[in-house]
């Protein structure tokens, strides 16, 4: 099994999300050994929740999945790119395709989507 380095953010390995097909980073979270282990296992993207401190499965509760297709590895060991496939269209927790939807233009953000799902009424 590959080890990371999880010792230079106190047990975290930053961990960005890019579509498979496209290229376009979705988001980027936290992972610590055990969300590397169960991602690992189970070929769905897991991940660390700082706010929350506890594991999670991406699409669990929105259904919104991500399927790994192809995992890298940083030179120092340190941070991971998974290359995913996003299923039902919207990685952020917003709704939105990816997190990565505001745009920095003239000193203002544009939001450049809608979201693709209502998240009221996805997170009750």
């Amino acid at each position: 099994m590959v080890e990371l380095n999880f010792e230079k953010l106190n047990g975290l390995v930053p961990a960005v999300a890019q579509d498979i097909e496209t290229g376009e980073v979705l988001m980027v979270a936290f992972m610590n050994r055990q969300a590397w282990e169960k991602t690992l296992s189970t070929g769905k993207a897991t991940y660390y929740s700082r706010s929350r401190n506890t594991l999670w499965t991406k699409g669990l509760t929105s259904g919104n999945v991500q399927i790994v297709k192809e995992i890298r590895i940083d030179c120092d060991d340190d941070t991971v790119l998974l290359k995913v496939q996003q299923v039902g269209g919207a990685a952020c927790h917003t709704g939105h395709r990816s997190c990565f939807h505001k745009i920095y233009a003239d000193g203002h953000l544009v939001i450049k989507d809608k979201p693709v799902f209502d998240p009221k009424e996805v997170y009750k």
